[in-house]
């Protein structure tokens, strides 16, 4: 990790040995777990005190399931959230991104599963944020947001590049020819990378 402050996080599953298990892998990753939740009402309560990096949630919790606890979270803009499901269903991690989960994590898994996730989620949220600041108007944002994610699949395929990185060239791309994020990702997705090849690949 390159920050020299651990990211903070919150977890939240019903199951107390899978807590503890998530808890111990987190802490051996350099992480720092500042609360543990039994169910997502908790979650987002702990979240909203401790305004965490990162929440964890399980799907199926009672009192608030995982999915309604993101939302929650997400439209607060406390953290980014990375959602823990033991089904595999389409359905189930649409519906979560749907909510603002930013990346999911299908059980049982393993250490090596849970840091690439964490730190697409982190990086999803900053990115976020920084189309939120180029964009007032809430629409806007979500159609922003799905161009973007749809033109960062083509540099990922075009030039091979990691999601962070395609991110990264979207925006400098933008700056470039100064234009929005927006505009630069309609064009990527409507024209490939085309003659801006070699362009904003840091």
């Amino acid at each position: 990790m390159t920050s020299t402050e651990p990211r903070r996080v919150v977890i939240a599953e019903d199951e107390a040995l899978i807590r503890m298990d998530l808890a111990e892998m987190l802490v051996e990753e350099g992480y720092v777990v500042v609360g543990q939740a039994a169910d997502g009402a908790a979650a987002v309560d702990m979240a909203e005190q401790e305004r965490p990096d990162l929440v964890i949630l399980d799907v199926k919790m009672p009192v608030l399931d995982g999915i309604a606890a993101a939302e929650r979270i997400a439209q607060a803009r406390i953290a980014p959230v990375v959602i823990l499901t033991a089904f595999s269903q389409r359905e189930l991690v649409d519906r979560a991104r749907d909510a603002g989960a930013m990346a999911y994590l299908v059980k049982p898994f393993t250490r090596s599963d849970l840091v690439p996730a964490i730190e697409i989620a982190v990086s999803r949220f900053t990115e976020l944020g920084e189309l939120e600041r180029e964009i007032v108007d809430l629409g806007e944002q979500l159609a922003a947001r799905k161009s973007v994610e749809r033109a960062k699949g083509v540099l990922q395929k075009e030039l091979g590049l990691s999601e962070p990185e395609a991110f990264r060239w979207i925006q400098k791309t933008a700056m470039d020819l100064r234009r929005s994020m927006r505009e630069v990702a309609d064009g990527v997705v409507e024209h490939g990378v085309g003659q801006d090849k070699g362009r904003g690949g840091g």
